[in-house]
């Protein structure tokens, strides 16, 4: 990734919004492909997405593909659509589980300061 200006600004931005650890991501991603007969492979737990996002967290700013930041964009685009990071307030987001689940597989989770 080139360094820029934009680079670094999305980098910071992708890592505001992103607030989940790599370890809390790994373990929600596992809890959440888990049923009560199977449970996946680790490394294959979750969506595409949200693997990426694991694997963007576990990255040093200079590593990243272009892949990775296509990603970046669209972890920080689709949170921005679901909620209002800066104005919403928790009360709102904790009635919505469905939401909260689906930003959390993109590694945000809206309870989490």
């Amino acid at each position: 990734m080139a360094d820029s200006l934009d680079s670094d600004a999305l980098w910071d931005h992708f890592h505001r919004v992103v607030n989940m650890t790599s370890a809390e991501l790994a373990a929600w991603l596992k809890v959440r492909d888990a049923d009560e007969e199977t449970e996946p492979l680790p490394e294959r737990a979750g969506s595409e997405t949200g693997q990426h996002v694991l694997a963007i967290l576990q990255k040093r700013r200079t590593d990243l593909t272009e892949d990775d930041v296509r990603v970046m964009r669209k972890v920080v685009d689709t949170v921005g659509e679901l909620v209002d990071v800066e104005n919403e307030p928790e009360p709102e987001i904790a009635r919505d589980t469905g939401r909260r689940h689906r930003l959390m597989t993109l590694g945000h989770d809206p309870l989490k300061p």
